[in-house]
């Protein structure tokens, strides 16, 4: 039995996947779920946006699309749909890649999950050497607390976590700061108030879960 699990996150630029483009069109935060791929070819997708309407508008505009579905709840779209174009998280996949969360914002996109082992790490990292723009930005092992999402760990809400996801992505923490609390607040589509509110409690959650 193998006790290594290893936490993996990926970095990827230049994917002219449905989603990649999409968001690359409009500038907009997109999160996925993993795509199930069905025995025909076709890719089983569903994500969450804030910016549903230009996404929307891009996704529908997309003949590798079929059934496109969306549904409005709490502030967010939800999307369901069928692709027939292959995504580069299906070759990390294939080489052992178990896949948690795709996230995109802009074009670019971060895959967040795990791998059972160092061997499995080595052939993931062979199949992302051949994909095109593929990084490993972080590895390290999974420990217990590590197997729930980052939301459900530190009991924030999705729109807390979209927030400071956002923030993090548009370099709202960088020294010195790459973008303001209005850019943010536009990227996630509401107003600056709402996410200084959503980045405040955001943060006291973490800071008072760690420290």
């Amino acid at each position: 039995m193998i006790s290594e699990c290893l936490f993996v996150e990926f970095g990827v630029r230049g994917d002219d996947c449905p989603l990649a483009d999409a968001t690359r069109e409009t500038g907009a935060s997109v999160d996925a779920r993993p795509p199930q791929l069905r025995r025909d070819g076709y890719a089983l997708l569903r994500f969450s946006t804030a910016e549903g309407d230009a996404v929307a508008d891009a996704l529908d505009a997309d003949d590798r699309l079929r059934y496109l579905h969306v549904a409005h709840t709490d502030g967010r779209f939800t999307f369901r749909c069928l692709s027939k174009h292959p995504c580069v998280v299906h070759e990390l996949t294939n080489a052992g890649f178990l896949a948690d969360s795709l996230h995109y914002r802009a074009g670019d996109a971060r895959f967040t999950g795990a791998v059972v082992g160092r061997d499995v790490l080595r052939e993931v990292l062979e199949a992302a050497g051949d994909a095109v723009g593929v990084t490993l930005e972080r590895a390290y092992p999974v420990g217990d607390e590590d197997d729930a999402p980052v939301p459900d760990r530190w009991g924030l809400t999705p729109a807390q976590a979209d927030a400071l996801r956002t923030a993090l992505d548009m370099g709202y923490f960088a020294v010195p700061r790459e973008s303001d609390a209005g850019d943010v607040a536009a990227a996630l589509g509401v107003s600056k108030s709402a996410y200084l509110e959503r980045l405040r409690r955001g943060l006291a959650r973490l800071l008072d879960e760690t420290l």
